[in-house]
């Protein structure tokens, strides 16, 4: 097994600890692992080959939608409400 595949595996934990947690609690852990989920993305293309990066990346998007549509929200200038 690769170092990548081992990063990966621990991130997958740890993105499944944060989700237990309460909601006003998920934001640090979350934004962490939201920063560096595309540098082991982009661990594992280089590793495996595109085909699988962009399998990876589409699981991130489809785990992430809600941050990175309020990012994108953000990003155009308008401001988004969150969650109490």
């Amino acid at each position: 097994m690769t170092w990548s595949v081992i990063a990966f595996c621990i991130w997958v934990l740890l993105a499944s600890v944060t989700a237990m947690l309460p909601m006003r609690r998920q934001y640090v852990p979350g934004v962490t692992l939201l920063v560096l989920a595309p540098v082991l993305i982009g661990w594992l293309g280089y590793d495996f080959g595109w085909i699988w990066a962009a399998v990876g990346l589409a699981a991130f998007v489809s785990m992430f939608r809600n941050p990175l549509k309020y990012f994108w929200a953000r990003a155009r200038g308008r401001k988004p409400e969150l969650p109490q």
